[in-house]
C-alpha cells in the first residue's frame, strides 16, 4: 500500500491505497480495470450488507432516480416515513433523524443526549463517558468521543465533553461519572478497535447505571448493525435496549445513508430548528435503505446470517488451530469477524491479496473479515481456502527469513 504521494494526484494524500483499481463488482466479486477478480470480504468496511449490484437495490435506485433526486426537507419525503417506520417497528426506538453518514449519526446522538438534559433543565449536564479503543466517526466532535492520540493530533484543541474510561471496566465508569454526566457511548463490539466485544454483562450494567443516574445510553452501532452480528441490532444479545443509537453503513447497502434512531422521550427535545440536514432523507437513500431493509428482515433472513456465521468461525478456528504462531484467536459475532494476529495484520492482509481476496485492517493487530450478509456457504468455503492458503504462504515465507 502506498499513500497518495504523486505531486500531481488532485487527491488529498489521507490514504495508503493498494494498487487496486476497481472497475465493477458483483455480489462477492471485485473485478478490477486489468483483469483481476477479488473476493471481496472487506465489504466496503461493513458496508455492503447484500454484496455488489444487488439486482433489488439497483432497481429500486434506477426507479427512484427517474422519479425524483433531492427535495428540501423543508418538505414531506415520502420514503422517509416509510423507512422510519420500518426502522422503529424493527427496533426499540421510536423516533428517526436521517443523515449521510455514520459521523453524523453520531453527531445527532450527542445532540439530542445534551438537549434531552438541557429541556429538562439541566445545563449542566453535558459530559459523555466513552470508552479506550472506540472509533465513532472522523468530525471533531466525533474524534474526541474516541479520544485516540492518533485521531486528534494537529487539529487543535479536543471539543470538550468527552471522559473516556477503559473498556469493559465498571469500576472506572462508575468512577467516571459526575454531576455534569449526560450519557454513556458505547460500541457493543469495537469495530476499528479490532472487533472487541463488550460483555454482556458490561452492557447490562450500563442500563443500570443510566437509569439509576438519569442518563442516557447511546449505543453506536454504525459497524454492527442491521443484521451484521445476525441480530438487526447488536444490542439485541444483550437484552437490554439503549435510549438512541447511530446507524449507518449497512443501512444503505453502500449508499451514502444513516440515521440516529432514539426513544420518544429521549428525542423530545430535538423540536423545529434545532438540527437539520441538506441532503439527509434524500429520496434516493430512502429508496435504497428500503431496498436493502426488503431484504434483511425477510423472513429466515438473520438465520441465515447465523448459520453462515457459525460455519464461518468453526473453519476459522480450524485454520488459526494450524498456524498458532500466525494467529492468536478468533474474534467477533456473526459476520463481524476478526483475526487476531501474533504477525503484523498488514503482511497477512498483503498475503490474502496475494490470493485475490479482500480483508481490512483493525486495531489491537487483528484483520477483519466482513463478508456480505447473503454470503453462501460455497462462498465461505472459497474464502476459507484462500485464508488458509495465505497462511501457508505467509509462514513458509517467515521459515525462510529466519533459515
Amino acid at each position: 500500500m502506498t499513500p497518495d504521494t504523486d505531486t500531481h494526484s488532485p487527491l488529498y494524500a489521507t490514504y495508503a491505497r493498494a494498487d487496486i483499481r476497481v472497475e465493477r463488482g458483483e455480489g462477492v466479486w471485485l473485478h478490477t480495470e486489468d483483469g483481476r477478480s477479488f473476493l471481496d470480504f472487506s465489504g466496503g468496511i461493513a458496508v455492503n450488507v447484500l454484496g455488489h449490484a444487488h439486482p433489488h437495490l439497483v432497481s429500486a435506485l434506477t426507479e427512484q432516480a427517474h422519479k425524483l433526486w433531492h427535495v428540501s426537507n423543508l418538505f414531506q419525503i415520502p420514503g422517509q416515513e416509510k423507512l422510519a417506520r420500518r426502522l422503529t417497528e424493527a427496533s426499540f426506538a421510536d423516533r428517526a433523524f436521517f443523515t449521510n453518514s455514520g459521523a453524523e449519526a453520531l453527531e445527532c446522538a450527542i445532540k439530542t443526549a445534551r438537549r434531552y438534559h438541557y429541556v429538562n433543565g439541566r445545563p449542566e449536564r453535558f459530559r459523555i463517558v466513552t470508552f479506550e479503543g472506540a472509533f465513532h466517526g472522523r468530525t471533531l466532535a466525533t474524534i474526541a468521543a474516541g479520544g485516540q492520540k492518533k485521531y486528534l493530533e494537529g487539529f487543535g484543541p479536543k471539543v470538550e465533553g468527552f471522559d473516556q474510561v477503559p473498556f469493559d471496566d465498571i469500576a472506572a465508569l462508575k468512577a467516571a461519572i459526575t454531576d455534569e454526566t449526560a450519557a454513556l457511548l458505547i460500541e457493543p463490539i469495537q469495530g476499528e478497535g479490532g472487533i472487541r466485544r463488550a460483555s454482556g454483562e458490561f452492557l447490562r450494567a450500563l442500563r443500570q447505571l443510566a437509569d439509576a443516574h438519569g442518563l442516557l445510553l447511546i449505543y453506536d452501532e454504525v459497524q454492527t448493525g442491521v443484521g451484521r452480528t445476525g441480530a438487526f441490532y447488536a444490542y439485541e444479545h444483550s437484552g437490554v435496549a439503549p435510549d438512541i443509537l447511530a446507524s449507518a453503513k449497512g443501512i444503505g447497502g453502500g449508499f451514502p445513508l444513516g440515521v440516529c434512531l432514539a426513544t420518544e422521550a429521549a428525542s423530545a427535545g430535538m423540536t423545529a430548528g434545532t438540527h437539520g440536514t441538506t441532503y439527509g432523507g434524500n429520496p434516493l437513500a430512502m429508496a435504497v435503505g428500503n431496498a436493502v431493509l426488503d431484504v434483511v428482515l425477510e423472513d429466515g433472513f438473520l438465520t441465515q446470517v447465523r448459520d453462515r456465521a457459525l460455519q464461518f468461525k468453526q473453519g476459522l478456528a480450524s485454520v488459526t488451530d494450524r498456524f498458532p504462531d500466525l494467529f492468536e484467536e478468533v474474534r467477533g459475532e456473526g459476520l463481524l469477524l476478526g483475526l487476531k494476529m501474533r504477525v503484523p495484520n498488514l503482511d497477512f492482509i498483503a498475503a490474502l491479496r496475494d490470493r485475490l481476496m479482500l480483508a481490512v485492517p483493525a486495531g489491537d493487530n487483528v484483520v477483519r473479515i466482513l463478508p456480505p450478509l447473503n454470503v453462501t456457504s460455497d462462498e465461505v468455503r472459497e474464502g476459507l481456502e484462500r485464508i488458509e492458503a495465505a497462511a501457508q504462504a505467509l509462514a513458509a515465507t517467515r521459515k525462510e527469513s529466519a533459515a
